[in-house]
């Protein structure tokens, strides 16, 4: 029952038939003047409550919530932090549904107005009152007419089809803005701000069943919640798409920490969160805004490689493009026989028609040339480029080709203002998606593509992997129980002997294969080359008891063991490790691996588990992934079995709680599968 009210309050809070404004003022130069002016547009009742005054802005003013009557919907707390406390509980005291605060003051600025912070958020939980901020500049609701915010230009916002959502208000209209001079406009601009009790999560559940959002774009700093996002994208995704802006590739957390109160956190790991989730990710505003637009006019099926089709009328734009679809691993697939035909049918020799299609000038025959691009199967959208001709008349072009082909086409177009600024407002008035450059057209496709991609990888069925039981010591597992775990798991290990006493260790010696590896072996050390505890390539010995006596002079407080192994064979190196991130819970990384694997810092992240197609995707990621594939003459590896490895690692801290951390560090690959060189376990 509490969370129905939670969810039945949250609609109340975004979607509001009444509301009150605590802190409401006739001065022009405060928040609660301008709250109050914002909703005169609002077709609910409007509350305004401040106990000195008798009229607001015209309306009636209420000396408190209670004398109001009855409850409001949403209550605007227009006030300082320290005063919110009493606030909140006297609204949910009448029954109010949600509130929005305005002030900062909160956690954002340290110890005291983090208390203050937590009083609101525990009288929050206790009663199923929802709350946006602190910090906020509030939301709108075009639907409704809402302007519930104090930002400056809310009576120039436009309705449409997008959804806003940002950590940072600020952030929220600067996005709402780009998406107009795209033509277009929102239908909700929502600031979370601190987001103590309403964060993006619970914004997005919202979104995905509004009748009037098409597409959401999200800005986000810090995640303190990454899991529970990542789940629920993955629920909203399929409905509809959602693009976000994600900060924190630099070092950036001091100043995010003092503005939201939000910790950034892995950038790497929350975009790759975000893309597993089906969320496509941009790099600025502009691409936020734009990539939202498009995905609310546009949106392909879901399709492992989505073809793109390119049509240019000149060569320059023409290169230009297809570098940003390669740059994003975007299919630009050669055309059929048959297009191949019709094209040489309908443009001079000497033009380039594999795809892209160069006509060199738009003439007479572009229509046709379009049309028999998207006739063909491997495309399943068109960029189309072209400088402002007197023989092309995108107005018709355009529409025509949408009708023909039933597939998407995406127009850019550059000249002057009065020669191609009718054009493209006309376009976008009909609903299509317009670019004023060749790259913006490119990223466009970039775009669309990736979202079919990500839809296509969402729907995949996850791998099983039976990981066995829990480890059971408490603590670090030494280096031969690690690997005992790695057996258990189908990821070799080498042959060796775990010895207590220096003669169980000549005996290995004699046993094994040589040459040999002898190590310390101890929970106490985890990098225990650093600390001499690993000597090589021991064939005889002499260079054995030498290599013990190096091994007892190691201080140690437990019992002092040794690990003996045969020595592997070379090959290409990597580290695979699984931690369980406090904001994510289970990740998997890897990496090129052994005693560079720091300072090189190739790695790529996935939220655990992972399918084998991500363990593929998180191979090719790596800048160095030339090395699995026969570098110089080199064999290539078994990357399938490299794979499989990444799998059924990632699956054992999903599957067992207990597992804190897990690492290979080298996973060595073969052509013939992988072997796991040395282990950790936490």
């Amino acid at each position: 029952m509490e969370e129905k009210i939670r969810l039945a309050n949250l609609k109340r809070l975004l979607a509001p038939k009444s509301v009150a404004i605590v802190g409401a003022s006739n001065a022009p130069d405060k928040a609660g003047y301008a709250a109050v002016d914002g909703l005169k547009r609002f077709r609910g009742a409007v509350y305004p409550v401040n106990p000195k005054a008798d009229e607001i802005l015209g309306r009636k003013a209420y000396p408190s919530l209670s004398a109001i009557g009855q409850p409001a919907d949403l209550v605007i707390f227009a006030i300082p932090a320290a005063a919110c406390v009493e606030a909140v509980r006297e609204a949910i005291a009448c029954g109010c549904g949600g509130g929005l605060i305005v002030s900062g003051g909160f956690a954002e600025s340290g110890p005291e107005g983090a208390a203050i912070q937590d009083q609101i958020l525990k009288l929050c939980q206790s009663s199923g009152f929802r709350l946006l901020g602190p910090n906020t500049a509030g939301f709108v609701n075009m639907s409704l007419d809402l302007m519930a915010t104090f930002a400056a230009g809310r009576d120039d916002i436009k309705p449409g089809r997008v959804a806003v959502v940002s950590q940072s208000s600020g952030i929220n209209f600067v996005v709402t803005f780009a998406i107009h001079k795209l033509g277009l406009g929102v239908s909700a601009a929502i600031g979370v701000g601190n987001s103590i009790d309403t964060d993006i999560s619970d914004v997005l559940e919202f979104l995905a069943e509004d009748e009037g959002t098409s597409a959401i774009a999200i800005h986000i700093e810090g995640i303190p919640t990454g899991r529970r996002l990542h789940d629920t994208l993955k629920r909203v995704t399929p409905k509809k798409p959602v693009v976000a802006l994600v900060v924190g590739r630099e070092d950036v957390a001091e100043f995010a920490q003092s503005h939201t109160g939000n910790l950034v956190g892995s950038y790497d790991l929350k975009v790759n969160a975000l893309r597993q989730a089906g969320a496509v990710t941009v790099d600025t505003t502009e691409e936020l805004a734009a990539a939202a637009a498009l995905l609310s006019l546009e949106r392909l099926p879901a399709k492992q490689t989505p073809g793109i089709g390119v049509l240019t009328g000149q060569g320059g734009a023409g290169v230009i493009m297809l570098d940003v679809l390669k740059g994003g691993a975007i299919a630009v697939p050669t055309l059929g026989e048959a297009t191949a035909k019709r094209l040489s049918e309908l443009l001079p020799p000497m033009t380039y028609m594999k795809n892209p299609v160069d006509t060199a000038r738009p003439g007479p025959t572009f229509p046709d040339v379009l049309a028999a691009i998207g006739a063909d199967p491997v495309i399943d959208s068109i960029i189309v480029f072209a400088l402002s001709e007197p023989t092309l008349d995108p107005l018709d072009l355009i529409p025509a080709a949408r009708r023909t082909t039933g597939k998407p086409i995406i127009f850019g177009t550059s000249g002057s203002e009065a020669g191609v600024g009718p054009t493209i407002t006309a376009l976008r008035a009909q609903g299509f998606f317009v670019a004023e450059n060749p790259e913006r057209l490119a990223k466009a496709a970039v775009v669309l593509a990736q979202d079919s991609q990500m839809q296509w990888r969402l729907a995949q069925p996850a791998d099983r992997v039976n990981v066995g039981a829990a480890p059971k010591a408490v603590g670090g597992l030494d280096e031969d129980a690690s690997k005992s775990v790695l057996d258990g798991l189908g990821i070799a290990t080498p042959q060796r002997a775990a010895c207590s006493t220096r003669a169980e260790a000549m005996d290995a010696f004699r046993k094994l294969p040589k040459p040999l590896v002898a190590k310390i072996l101890t929970s106490e050390i985890a990098h225990k080359t650093e600390a001499g505890g690993v000597h090589l390539k021991l064939a005889d010995e002499a260079a054995f008891t030498a290599a013990l006596d190096a091994l007892d002079k190691i201080p140690l407080k437990g019992a002092r063991r040794y690990l003996i192994e045969a020595m592997a064979p070379a090959g290409v190196e990597l580290i695979v490790g699984s931690v369980r991130d406090a904001s994510f819970g289970p990740t998997i990384m890897v990496g090129i691996g052994g005693t560079i694997a720091e300072a090189i810092k190739d790695t790529s992240t996935r939220l655990a588990p992972i399918t084998k197609a991500e363990a593929e995707e998180m191979l090719s990621e790596l800048r160095a992934s030339a090395l699995l594939d026969g570098w110089r003459g080199a064999p290539k590896v078994d990357r399938e079995a490299l794979a499989d490895a990444i799998v059924r690692l990632a699956a054992v801290l999903d599957a067992q709680p207990g597992v804190k951390e897990i690492e290979i560090n080298p996973l060595r690959a073969y052509p013939d599968g992988v072997l796991a060189l040395d282990a950790l376990i936490v």
